[in-house]
């Protein structure tokens, strides 16, 4: 007696006698399906972050102002990926007036500008001189003339109550993060029914998304106050009818919201 493979139970084949083994020669032949190598498969999901980072290279402009970053200890700039985020965000909605909340060494404030319409002004706040003056230098060396952006040196909640109401596309927040709450509160003012705020560093590492992080908080470890303020930020968002969110696994975590009228 012969026997083949001709039936499947629970996933596997199941083998049965052939009576005639010259019929049995005579039946098509099946074969399982091809099954990827061990290489080819996704080992986490770090990898599909990584090629979205990398998705679009930054050029030598944008480069620098990261050398920059690090030779001053300034704070660190977005990613390539957040970048273009933002990028993408100030093209799909024309935008022509954007406050920058951290202006750095200039990174975010170049994808910012590549996105903008033509004619269209970045203003800039930053409490450090020096960030401003490196911030000042990429946007001439990206080819962006003095007219097209503002620098405002000061402390951002000193700076914005100055600001006109509804003047603004964009409000886009990468400082303090203790102070994020309060930033969203000052964009809801400034922007207009349409525009877009969005805050950097929305995961913070994982911290955020972290549901033990309360609980190993003590008096004696109080955790990190910038995480509990982008918590606090997120439930704001999250809440506020007037909102309409989106968060975004780039670089830190981008978190994004339309202010409708």
């Amino acid at each position: 007696m012969v026997c083949g493979f001709i039936a499947e139970e629970s996933g596997r084949r199941v083998a049965a006698p052939i009576a005639n083994p010259q019929a049995a020669a005579r039946l098509p032949v099946t074969s399982q399906p091809a099954r990827a190598p061990p290489e080819d498969v996704i080992a986490s999901e770090e990898d599909p972050l990584t090629y979205v980072e990398e998705f679009l290279p930054e050029d030598d402009v944008l480069r620098a102002t990261r050398v920059s970053a690090v030779e001053t200890g300034g704070a660190e700039p977005v990613t390539p990926a957040t970048g273009a985020a933002l990028r993408f965000i100030a093209a799909a909605i024309g935008a022509r007036a954007v406050v920058e909340i951290g202006t750095g060494c200039g990174t975010s404030g170049i994808w910012l500008l590549r996105g903008m319409a033509d004619g269209g002004v970045l203003t800039s706040v930053d409490s450090e001189p020096e960030h401003q003056r490196l911030a000042r230098r990429a946007f001439g060396e990206a080819g962006f003339a003095s007219g097209r952006y503002r620098l405002i040196s000061g402390r951002a909640l000193e700076v914005l109550p100055r600001l006109a109401d509804g003047a603004y596309d964009i409000v886009f927040c990468d400082a303090d993060r203790q102070e994020y709450p309060d930033y969203l509160i000052a964009a809801l003012r400034l922007l207009r029914p349409g525009g877009v705020v969005a805050f950097d560093d929305a995961l913070w590492r994982g911290r955020v998304t972290d549901d033990l992080w309360r609980e190993r908080t003590t008096i004696r470890n109080p955790g990190d106050p910038g995480t509990a303020a982008v918590r606090e930020l997120r439930d704001q968002v999250r809440s506020d009818d007037r909102l309409v969110p989106l968060l975004l696994p780039t670089g830190q975590g981008l978190l994004a919201a339309v202010r409708q009228a």
